[in-house]
This record gives C-alpha cells, structure tokens and sequence, in this order.
C-alpha cells in the first residue's frame, strides 16, 4: 500500500513549474520610423504622336515620283511626292503672257494721258477727252494687278506640284504609287508624318483624384509632376520621365474618368504612337509620415484599425489607429502611432492583451 507522503510526492511531480506556463510567447516586431513618402497610382496610358501632318495634295495630277523610304525619318520641307507640273507650268505661262499684255496696255494709256496733259491746259482739247485717258490709264493699272496676282496663284500651283512635309518627323507606308492620280479633293492622305522625338500619354484616372491633385498644387502641396515613370506592360520601366499637363484635362461621361495627358521626351523612339503603357502618376506627398506593414493592423467586428504595441515592459497593448492610403504595402497611419515606439508585426493572433512577450525583429520580405 501507498503512504500518503509517496502519494503527495507523485501529485507534486505531475504539476507543471509556473515558469513554463509563464513562457512569453515569440512574436516578430518593428520598430516605428517616420519617412518621407510619394503616394501614386499606376494606371494603364495609350501613346500618341506629339504632332501628326497627313499629307495631302493641294493640286490634284498624276504622281510621277516619290521622294522617300517608308519609316524613315523626314526633315521639314523635305520633298515627298513630285505630280506632274506641265499643266501648271503652262498655266502659268498663260499668267505670264496676260501679265506683259496688260503692262504694255498701262504703257501705252500712261504715255497717251501724258500727251494730253498739255494740250487740256491750253485748252486745245475738251477736259471730257483728258479724262477719259486718265481713266484708260487708272484701268489698264488695275489690269496689271490683276494679271500680277494670277501669275502668282498659277506660279504657286507649279510649286505645290512638289508635296512637302510640314513637320520632321517618321513618315508611316505610303498609301499611293507613281501613276496614280490625285485631287485635291481626296479624303485619304498621301502619307501620314508623325513627330514621335517627344510623345504624349494618355491616362484615364477618376476624376476626383485629379481634382485632389489640383487642389494639392494650388496650395503648394502638389508631388513632383514632372515625375511620372512609364512602364511596360510587362511592369519595366522605361529609361524616361514624364509631366503631366494639366492643360486641357477631359472627363469621359460614360466612365467618370478625367483623361490626363502626360508629355514624355522619347529620344530613342522606344515610345511608338499606338502602344499602351502604363504611367505611375504621384498622388500626394506625405513627409515623415509613420508606416506599418499592412499585416500589422488587425480589425474588429466593427472595421475598427489596431496596431499591437509591445510597450516598456515588454507587454502587449492595443492601440487604435487611423489608417490613410497604402505606399509600397504598407499603411500610412493619420494617428495612433508615435515614432519610434514598437509594434508586432507577425504574432499578435497568438498573444492576449497584457502579457509579455519575447520580440524578435522582424524582417520584410524581399520583392
């Protein structure tokens, strides 16, 4: 049989020590530091050409030569098409012939009132004839005039024969052939150029963002807007910045979108009219602003925001939070938080409020 004492002993060895019921529990932690954030939205972005010419005839005729490679770059002024000139060189011929017709008309009226002049003074011949010559000759100027300027128009005729580019830039496939014939009537182009050396962005964002934006740089607030990166589809990051114009700004009805036009310097010609980018365009700027990861805040039934602070004697309070928008996943805190105090950041599920716990640093995960 058993003694009480060997029993007493037995119920004793089966206790547990309370210092292993009182081991703190590890959880990963941070320390609370305040940085200088740029909030941004990345949103997809169509390029467009800085400047666009269609090149049209101004006369029509037959195309008789084509001055250019297709895709190549095109000097302003450079010859593109040649039509053909002899009909308008013979116009202008004809403009020519009617022009010395109508100066030897005015001669010949100008040396007659000339002649005249004298003999009305000594009253030889009535003052009606005197006036009549001086008419004749006031017409035959006129006449001149006249002939002048449609020599001109037909001398610019022969010269808009010769199709020119207005702009420099890459000109796409042309969309005649040598033989075919023109007018200037026609609703297609010859050729399209298109200015790509500089490019423009089009992103859609709401248009509530974009007024807070504008509110921002009218109080001096504003990001840098000279700062939008431009991505692949891919997410790379092209080696170029844009400015977001804030000129000219439209709001689709349909969606509610403002179209916000950003303008990209694209010196290597990356950037071809057509493709859609992405365009990661700053929102706000928040400077020493205090940041937690985003599995650090934890909810309750309510949608509540807390943050488990691990305090001076190393136990566990909570602390609610006003969280605002997220930068790099993670949030940014309005209030709540001081800098330089601890926060858990994996762990808070497996401690209660009030008890110590054993803080390890955490470290993020690397992207």
């Amino acid at each position: 049989m058993l003694t009480a004492a060997t029993l007493a002993l037995a119920a004793c060895s089966e206790t547990p020590p309370e210092d292993a019921a009182a081991q703190p529990v590890e959880v990963l932690v941070m320390k609370v530091q305040p940085q200088d954030v740029e909030v941004t939205d990345e949103l997809p972005g169509r390029v467009v050409a800085f400047r666009t010419a269609e090149i049209r005839p101004q006369v029509g005729g037959i195309i008789q030569r084509r001055f250019f490679e297709q895709g190549a770059f095109v000097q302003a002024g450079q010859p593109l098409f040649q039509i053909n000139p002899a009909p308008y060189r013979a116009d202008a011929n004809s403009a020519a012939a009617s022009l010395a017709r109508a100066r030897a008309s005015l001669h010949l009226a100008s040396t007659q009132a000339g002649r005249l002049k004298p003999l009305v003074a000594a009253d030889a011949i009535s003052r009606q004839s005197y006036d009549n010559a001086v008419a004749q000759r006031a017409q035959a100027a006129a006449e001149v005039a006249q002939a002048g300027s449609e020599l001109a128009r037909r001398r610019l005729d022969v010269g808009f024969a010769r199709v020119t580019s207005p702009i420099s830039g890459q000109i796409g496939a042309t969309l005649v052939t040598e033989g075919a014939l023109v007018a200037a009537q026609d609703s297609n182009p010859l050729a399209v150029v298109q200015q790509i050396d500089k490019v423009y962005v089009d992103v859609r964002q709401p248009a509530e963002r974009f007024e807070a934006l504008l509110q921002a740089r009218g109080s001096g607030k504003a990001p840098d807007a000279n700062s939008v990166e431009i991505l692949t589809s891919s997410g790379i990051s092209y080696p170029v910045r844009g400015r977001i114009l804030f000129s000219g700004v439209t709001v689709e009805p349909g969606t509610g979108n403002a179209v916000v036009r950003v303008e990209v310097n694209n010196p290597q010609h990356r950037l071809l009219p057509g493709m859609f980018v992405r365009a990661r365009l700053p929102r706000m700027t928040a400077p020493a602003a205090i940041t937690v990861p985003q599995e650090a805040v934890t909810r309750d039934a309510k949608g509540v925001a807390t943050v488990a602070v691990v305090d001076s004697q190393g136990r566990v309070r909570d602390r609610q939070v006003n969280v605002g928008e997220i930068y790099n996943g993670r949030y940014i805190l309005l209030s709540g938080i001081r800098a330089g105090e601890t926060i858990i950041v994996v762990g808070r599920d497996r401690v209660q409020t009030g008890v110590p716990v054993n803080p390890r640093p955490w470290q993020p995960a690397k992207r």
